[in-house]
């Protein structure tokens, strides 16, 4: 179980950095894989107060999340998985 904990993480930690560096598409395709396998649309909608089909739009293929909901979902997402994700600046 701790094994697919690690991967569930490093999963997100993908997503997200996948969208910190311009690959919105590949970042959107892995957070809505990590979504359907962690949590679910539903569970998620409820959490971030946006209705199912337009989180399922927003990481879909043709999907342009507005900020302010991406960072609702990822902060979300965090706060279920038991992590905080820090962006630090390479050296």
């Amino acid at each position: 179980m701790q094994e697919n904990e690690g991967f569930a993480e490093a999963m997100l930690q993908e997503g997200i950095s996948s969208l910190l560096a311009g690959e919105l598409d590949l970042g959107k395709e892995i957070l809505r894989d990590y979504i359907n396998a962690r949590i679910g649309f539903e569970k998620l909608s409820r959490k971030v107060d946006l209705p199912v089909k337009s989180l399922m739009r927003m990481f879909g293929p043709n999907g342009n999340p507005q900020a302010k909901n991406l960072f609702a979902v990822i902060a979300a997402l965090q706060k279920d998985a038991g992590i905080e994700l820090q962006v630090m600046a390479a050296e």
